[in-house]
């Protein structure tokens, strides 16, 4: 007798993140995230709204200059930088689930800020903010994710951060093109009032609940992550499942019992090696010129000599950022980590190569010649750059020193983002836009040697093994 087949049955028993006894790390993966796609908001926002408040257009009653444009760009670095240190230092002492809630106060103050600009320096403190809400939500999330995501799909979860940011962007690039100024923030600041009810439905993560000894909280967090019902003592499902969290239990309070850190703990040989191996990775998603792009976006197109109308171009890079980053999901726990950056690192160089050439020989009646190199160079960054190295940071990190070690990843991540912004526009104006995009070619060439030769594969590594 042929058995029928059912699409969501083969659906539901596959490891993947449709599967039934996933679907409360998906949803509160989604919910996490809504604070992240707000932050995308903001930082899309730029890009538009710097062209017109630069022209006689401006719906400001202040001028902004090419030094006043960079450090509006840069300053989101700073933000950044202290939304690390300070998220990195309390991740621990006050827990995930408090962090998840305090992220939201600086991204609601963002807008209002904005809304109410009367001079720079306004907008000043806007993308300070801005900065803070990303570098705290990137210390925290990708933690809280790695807690509670299955090892199966770890890897795609933690990759949603990147895709909950990039709709955003593309939504801010569209917002700040086809809406008033100070409409804005009024659409916006609901977001992180979404996201402040959405977190009251979700526990603390089973292993944050282990390291203070609150074990009944632990089991019954566990469970709802798990998605498991009740448990029955008599049941054989059950008994599996109380055996998993004893596991768990176990594995944490062993690692308790040595939690007290010591300058050693960062000088031996994996530390080492996941350090050296994460400067790159930060160094090949700012010194590509990744982020920077994003930011700048609007600018890069009218300096390329393209007569396409560069906001709908910008729009066209949102989009395409949206399917790098999708692309990443679905091929992150299949293929790997390491091979999806390479293919990034190496499609990089050979993409800004190309851009620059055209921009240094700009070739008449080839305005769709610019579109299509830089949405190559965005979706292939947005592959493995832009996504993996969230994702590598926490899983590369030996676990006494993870949350520690990666807050100060993310630190030197704000410090460079801070780096890139503030020089990419006095680089274009100084240089010109093809010998900035062949440096930004020259780094992501040097980076994937590097990590072709040294990058572990950390596809699968359980989050509690050192």
């Amino acid at each position: 007798m042929v058995q029928k087949f059912n699409l969501w049955t083969a659906i539901g028993n596959s490891n993947t993140i449709l599967n039934r006894k996933f679907q409360i790390q998906l949803l509160v993966t989604i919910a996490v995230n809504i604070i992240t796609f707000s932050h995308g908001v903001g930082v899309g926002w730029l890009s538009p709204t710097l062209v017109k408040l630069q022209s006689n257009d401006s719906p400001l009653d202040f001028d902004i200059n090419i030094e006043e444009a960079s450090w509006m760009g840069s300053l989101i670095g700073p933000g950044g930088l202290l939304g690390n240190l300070i998220f990195g230092a309390i991740i621990d002492k006050v827990g995930r689930k408090i962090c998840i809630y305090m992220i939201a106060v600086p991204h609601i103050f963002l807008w209002i800020f904005i809304y109410f600009a009367k001079s720079v320096e306004y907008l000043y403190v806007a993308r300070f903010l801005g900065g803070f809400t990303g570098g705290s939500a990137y210390v925290v999330l990708p933690i809280f994710i790695s807690e509670i995501a299955d090892p199966s799909i770890r890897g795609t979860l933690a990759s949603m951060l990147m895709l909950s940011l990039n709709f955003g962007v593309l939504l801010g690039f569209i917002l700040s093109t086809h809406l008033a100024y100070h409409l804005i923030p009024f659409i916006v600041i609901f977001l992180p009032l979404v996201y402040l009810v959405t977190a009251i439905f979700f526990p603390e993560t089973p292993q944050h609940l282990l390291r203070k000894s609150n074990y009944i909280a632990a089991e019954k967090s566990f469970n709802f992550y798990k998605h498991y019902g009740k448990r029955d003592e008599t049941n054989v499902e059950c008994q599996k499942q109380l055996n998993e969290f004893n596991d768990l239990k176990t594995i944490v309070i062993n690692k308790k019992s040595d939690t007290k850190l010591t300058f050693k703990d960062f000088i031996t040989k994996s530390a080492l090696k996941s350090f050296c191996t994460a400067a790159v990775l930060l160094i090949a998603t700012q010194g590509s010129g990744s982020f920077a792009f994003i930011n700048y976006m609007t600018h890069i197109f009218a300096a390329s000599g393209t007569n396409l109308s560069p906001n709908t171009s910008t729009i066209i890079m949102g989009v395409v950022q949206i399917f790098g980053v999708y692309a990443a999901i679905l091929f992150v726990d299949r293929c790997g980590r390491k091979v999806l950056l390479l293919i990034s690192t190496g499609g990089m160089s050979i993409g800004l190569t190309i851009f620059g050439l055209f921009t240094y020989f700009k070739p008449i009646d080839n305005d769709w010649i610019p579109v299509a190199v830089m949405g190559f160079v965005i979706f292939i960054a947005n592959i493995g750059v832009v996504t993996m190295t969230f994702v590598m940071l926490v899983e590369l990190m030996p676990l006494k020193i993870r949350s520690i070690a990666t807050s100060f990843c993310m630190a030197v991540l704000s410090v460079l983002v801070f780096i890139a912004l503030k020089a990419f526009p006095v680089l274009m104006n100084i240089w010109g836009i093809s010998i900035v995009m062949w440096s930004c070619a020259a780094v992501s060439f040097v980076c994937l040697i590097y990590l072709s030769i040294l990058l572990p594969e950390t596809k699968g590594k359980p989050m509690d093994a050192e």
